[in-house]
């Protein structure tokens, strides 16, 4: 079983130590702080045993080292991809009518968006939307309706036709 509570004490006693020693094995502070707070998750996946392991301190230090290895590793592995087969290609820029939409989204409630997104890039019907969101089949055609009708007042431009052909289903 874990225990919270001489977690957080662990936590507290050891923290900046490890995060400077993350900087020190990264050389970067985003980078060991990402090495330092995966190897406190594991910490606290492994508490119950951890905590009566002789060097608690030792063994995220451990952790955090294999892991800055890891990613090394990892970078090392794409750097030579990269060598052999070139830079991908550039990414062209959004479209206008990208930036309008997601724009547009934004100004929609998180609900109205979720149901958006899955019925239009998942495919998925109003029933599947239902189970995803544990919401009733009435509360996802509501969701779908009223997005879309702000999208419609968020994008004037957008054709009465596209806006019946995407009717909910």
């Amino acid at each position: 079983m874990r225990d919270a509570q001489s977690f957080d004490e662990f936590y507290r006693g050891t923290a900046r130590r490890m995060l400077r020693y993350g900087y020190a094995v990264a050389g970067d502070h985003t980078e060991a702080q990402d090495l330092v707070q995966e190897a406190f998750a594991r910490a606290w996946r492994q508490w119950g045993r951890l905590a009566a392991h002789p060097a608690p301190e030792a063994w995220l230090r451990l952790v955090v080292a294999r892991l800055a290895t890891d990613r090394w590793r990892h970078l090392h592995r794409r750097r030579a991809v990269l060598s052999r087969t070139g830079p991908p290609p550039a990414a062209p820029p959004p479209s206008e009518d990208g930036v309008l939409l997601v724009h547009a989204l934004r100004q929609l409630p998180a609900a109205q968006r979720q149901a958006l997104a899955l019925h239009y890039l998942f495919d998925m019907s109003v029933d599947e939307i239902a189970r995803e969101t544990d919401v009733p089949v009435g509360t996802v055609k509501s969701w779908l309706s009223r997005g879309r009708s702000r999208l419609a007042a968020l994008l004037p431009d957008l054709s009465t036709v596209e806006l019946e052909a995407n009717d909910v289903s």
